[in-house]
């Protein structure tokens, strides 16, 4: 079937998979850099934070250029847990705003995944 015969939540899905994979590239590439700009070893209550943000989101992402659903559900509960352990730890989300931007790719890979599902 060509693209211009296929639904339009298949084409919005398809083009929603392709906004998430290439956010996705500039998201990692710049948690990677932030990652790698500071040699301070992280407090021992840090390791949680840094388990589930970046690592956790960053393999939502990951898994997300395959299989879209499963990704996107990794990547967003790993942001979610983070925020409860953030607030958990003291900080105010005023300062957490950014790893919400970070992990939009998640979230994207996350749409992209139920709207294939619901066109199928």
């Amino acid at each position: 079937m060509s693209a211009a015969m296929q639904p339009v939540s298949s084409r919005f899905a398809l083009a929603l998979r392709w906004v998430a994979r290439l956010s996705s590239i500039a998201s990692i590439s710049l948690i990677i850099v932030f990652a790698t700009a500071d040699p301070k070893v992280p407090q021992p209550q840090e390791w949680l934070l840094l388990a589930l943000f970046p690592i956790g989101v960053v393999i939502g992402m990951v898994v997300g250029w395959w299989r879209e659903l499963a990704g996107g559900l990794i990547g967003t509960a790993s942001l979610f847990a983070f925020y409860a352990a953030f607030l958990a730890n003291g900080y105010s989300l005023n300062r957490g705003v950014w790893f919400g931007v970070f992990a939009l790719p998640a979230m994207l890979f996350l749409a992209a995944g139920l709207l294939q599902r619901t066109s199928r």
